[in-house]
């Protein structure tokens, strides 16, 4: 599965209604932007709790970033402190972790991407993945400074999960692992993609930077994300394996 900041609590509903499916499971998780947090917290709820635990845990963790919203601080700091607050690492980074786990910065000297996995894997990469370029300062990480809005789908080995169907969660339309725009097949023969499109990615700015995050607001963005992921399942997926490749033009919005 690849998620991109989407409409933030879009991808909340999506992993929301995943959980409900019995046959659905998620084996690895590629994130970029404010989804990164997201991942980390289902990771590490899957980790200790199982489905209810990773349900619960994103729950909490939404409660906190409309909690968070009323305090005019330094966003990175409160980024930290709400994902130190959702999270143990050890959960992820271990072997026994239900879900593979790599987050997508970007480089702010040269512009570019950078995956964190395993042993990479830390609070701060987290945090700097879900970081907005320009308008917070960026994130150190061994010497280097990264930020987010990395486009996840530029990394063709982010597909490569052994997967039978890869899940793209995006704000942005989609293009194939070979960097061209969608089109019937893509040049690196991949497994079936399908891609969840959240059309009013565009409609608000960025999480933390309104004076409030309503929770119904939040609540109504979750319910779309898990209507959008419910057409998904609904569609016929089992005839997937008789397309040759990547088929960007499955979309669901």
């Amino acid at each position: 599965m690849l998620a991109n900041d989407a409409h933030a609590a879009f991808v909340w509903g999506v992993l929301d209604r995943l959980l409900d499916e019995p046959n659905c499971n998620v084996s690895s998780v590629t994130a970029s932007g404010f989804a990164a947090m997201q991942a980390a917290v289902f990771a590490y709820g899957l980790s200790v709790g199982g489905r209810r635990g990773a349900r619960t845990a994103l729950a909490n963790f939404w409660r906190r970033v409309s909690h968070a919203s009323m305090f005019a601080i330094d966003r990175t700091s409160l980024l930290r402190s709400m994902l130190e607050q959702s999270i143990d690492l050890k959960r992820i980074r271990d072997e026994d972790c239900p879900v593979k786990l790599d987050v997508v910065a970007v480089n702010a000297r040269s512009d570019a991407l950078k995956t964190f996995s395993c042993r990479q894997l830390s609070i701060d990469a987290i945090v700097a993945a879900a970081t907005v370029p320009f308008l917070s300062a960026a994130v150190e990480i061994d010497g280097d400074f990264y930020w987010g809005d990395g486009d996840i789908s530029q990394l063709p080995t982010a597909f490569s999960t052994g997967a039978p169907h890869g899940l793209m969660v995006t704000g942005k339309p989609s293009r194939c692992p070979d960097r061209s725009l969608a089109s019937t097949h893509c040049a690196t023969g991949c497994a079936a993609v399908h891609t969840i499109f959240d059309s009013q990615y565009r409609a608000a700015p960025p999480l933390l930077l309104r004076p409030w995050i309503d929770w119904g607001e939040l609540t109504d963005i979750r319910d779309r994300g898990r209507q959008s992921a419910e057409n998904w399942l609904a569609a016929d997926l089992s005839r997937a394996h008789e397309r040759p490749a990547f088929d960007c033009r499955t979309q669901y919005v």
